[in-house]
């Protein structure tokens, strides 16, 4: 069960990758606009369907590896979701990834499996009782709300991308647990089961809101900023739910070293991969300088480089 949850949480980060990677090259060819008139553009791009048909994907064979696995072992598994994506988007962008890149990759995974063989994830309930949700919604509630508050339009960029990031990887976080609850429900009990549970409904706005504090956290900073306390936090605050409400078990002693390398090794191949891939910002927050004449542009992020710099 843990080998199958493991290659349903690869499939769902590559899923979601491959989505976000077609949207943002059917969004690059789009004139400016928003709301309605958008969407119905973007939805005569085949490029675009098949971004969501990725999307779609991801959920599920999100929801297959929570059913089958720990949260402790699926939710981290996401984090190769941003190699994933600038990997796809290359050939997307008629670009090439850099050897550094390729460096930055490999730590990613390296660090990766690191932590997850020093976490050793097991043991796990498929449901929780009212007494442990009711702390843990208040926690992760509360947080995002103090990050949400905290990120006040005249606070840095640096500090309001850092919160909400790491608020929006709270919200990620939460949505997998309640995810993981309902799923089980689907599977055990059926759909009409599926529909009564609050888990349900509550996945879906906590998820939506989630979706909402990314993209305002993407617009606020720099992705050096957002994507650490995206990628750390979602796996931190999903290893203390897995262990508070499912009952789920890793190692921890000794065997803290290692994982702390591991997180080191992954924290370095993301900045890494912000600071040499050049479309990395074009990717993951749908900026573009190939647009048609006519369609929206965005500052330059910083971290933006020519395909072969090397540092």
């Amino acid at each position: 069960m843990i080998v199958l949850a493991a290659v349903f949480a690869v499939l769902g980060a590559a899923s979601n990758a491959v989505g976000t990677a077609f949207q943002r090259k059917a969004a690059s060819t789009v004139p400016s606009g928003g709301g309605l008139r958008l969407l119905m553009a973007l939805a005569r791009h085949p490029v675009w369907l098949a971004g969501i048909c990725g999307v779609l994907a991801s959920a599920m064979f999100q929801a297959l590896a929570l059913v089958n696995g720990p949260m402790t072992l699926v939710q981290p598994l996401f984090i190769m979701e941003l190699p994933f994506a600038l990997l796809v988007a290359a050939p997307l962008m008629h670009r090439r990834l850099p050897s550094a890149g390729w460096w930055a990759v490999a730590a990613v995974v390296a660090g990766l499996t690191l932590v997850l063989v020093s976490f050793a994830p097991s043991g796990s309930t498929d449901q929780a009782a009212m007494v442990r949700w009711i702390p843990a919604l208040v926690a992760c509630l509360g947080a995002m709300a103090g990050a949400v508050a905290l990120a006040r339009p005249e606070r840095s960029p640096l500090l309001r991308a850092a919160v909400l990031a790491a608020a929006a990887a709270t919200g990620n976080a939460l949505t997998a647990a309640m995810l993981k609850s309902a799923s089980h429900t689907l599977d055990t009990q059926g759909f009409a089961a599926f529909l009564t549970t609050w888990q349900t409904y509550g996945f879906a706005v906590v998820g939506v809101s989630s979706l909402l504090l990314l993209e305002n956290a993407l617009q606020a900073g720099s992705l050096a900023a957002s994507q650490p306390a995206l990628t750390i936090g979602d796996a931190t605050v999903s290893l203390l739910l897995g262990v508070l409400l499912f009952g789920e078990e890793v190692r921890t002693g000794v065997w803290l070293l290692p994982e702390l390398v591991g997180a080191g090794f992954i924290v370095w191949g993301v900045l890494r991969l912000i600071r040499v891939v050049p479309h990395a910002q074009q990717t993951l927050t749908g900026s573009a300088t190939d647009r048609p004449t006519g369609a929206t542009d965005h500052a330059a992020d910083p971290t933006d480089r020519p395909a072969d710099a090397t540092d």
